[in-house]
């Protein structure tokens, strides 16, 4: 399917952007992709030395701050994936958007309308998060008995205890909640008398190998319990406090369930995306395990806590196999860690 072929990642140069564009380079697709300034060398430099990048990979500056510059990358595709997202807001940074919410909420209308002006694209594919699906009842008082595509993060007062008085918690968990609602909404209407086909992947905590390097990406998170970062841990906690447990995604996996959706003939709606849904002392128990090399933080096991069950089988049933559990998923993040000096 990928000769001729075009298709838009927006947010190329993070994490998920880039092993997607590899990705898709290597099945033969033309890649446009978007990034945020094209005067930073090592982010250029990054995607344009992937294989098969040559004559197959323009490069497209747009900020989701100034969500109309995608329609050039988005101009002449058949399918988008929208991966950008804003993680902080700078106080003065932008005159439009009083926070992250406004800003991630109005970059995804906006690209959602250029796929319609466009004429070309058929399906729009959103990378979203786990956070907007939490099985937190409206009152935040319990949760729910499973956590698959019905549920929804209560967006109230109920949470604020959950995000641990983190700013950064409650606006990311805003901004895809209410970014993904936005982008399903498109998908139900008819849109300048066209049909755009939308499908959303709330996506687990992603772990795997990089080819960007970060010093707190979600595959940092991952490892927070032996790495012994605060700030890593506390992501953690606030994940297992939202969704009961955590739901753990490889970073191939990930990316393929995003071909995947692109790749199907017909497909639109909600999927959730993870392999495993674990606890953070079943992840304790891991490394004490299989890496007793490691101090692992220990953890209070929570009598109380309600067994809660991960029910989501709707990529799966579309068939789709996920190739990673939790043991490779695990180890694979350490495996990066040694690799890029963090052990």
């Amino acid at each position: 399917m990928g000769e001729g072929s075009k298709v838009c990642v927006t947010g190329g140069s993070g994490y998920i952007g880039s092993w997607l564009i590899k990705k898709l380079l290597a099945k033969g697709y033309t890649v446009h992709a978007t990034l945020r300034d094209l005067k930073n060398e090592s982010k250029v430099g990054l995607l344009k030395s992937l294989p098969h990048a040559e004559g197959k990979l323009v490069l497209f500056e747009a900020d989701i701050y100034n969500p109309t510059q995608f329609d050039p990358a988005i101009q002449g595709c058949q399918y988008v994936f929208h991966v950008a997202t804003p993680l902080t807001h700078e106080p003065g940074s932008s005159q439009q958007y009083k926070d992250t919410t406004e800003a991630a909420v109005a970059g995804a209308k906006s690209i959602a309308l250029s796929c319609v002006r466009s004429g070309t694209v058929k399906r729009l594919i959103y990378t979203a998060s786990v956070v907007s699906a939490s099985p937190l009842k409206e009152d935040g008082s319990d949760f729910k008995d499973v956590m698959d595509e019905t549920c929804w993060t209560p967006l109230n007062d109920s949470l604020d205890y959950v995000f641990l008085d983190v700013p950064l918690y409650k606006d990311y968990t805003y901004s895809k909640t209410l970014s993904e609602k936005h982008l399903l909404s498109y998908g139900n209407d008819e849109n300048g008398g066209r049909k755009l086909e939308v499908v959303t992947l709330p996506c687990g905590l992603v772990g795997g190998d990089t080819l960007v390097s970060s010093t707190l990406g979600s595959r940092v998170v991952c490892i927070a319990q032996i790495v012994q970062n605060e700030i890593a841990y506390t992501a953690l906690k606030f994940l297992e406090g939202l969704l009961g447990k955590i739901p753990l995604a490889h970073i191939d996996d990930v990316c393929e369930a995003h071909i995947f959706c692109m790749e199907s003939t017909s497909i639109s709606g909600r999927f959730l995306c993870a392999s495993s849904y674990i606890s953070l002392q079943e992840m304790a128990n891991h490394y004490a395990r299989y890496h007793p090399e490691f101090n692992v933080k220990q953890e209070d096991e929570d009598g109380q806590r309600k067994d809660i069950k991960w029910t989501s089988t709707k990529l799966c049933d579309k068939g789709f196999v996920y190739k990673y559990d939790a043991k490779m998923i695990l180890d694979d993040c350490i495996k990066c860690a040694r690799r890029m000096g963090e052990l």
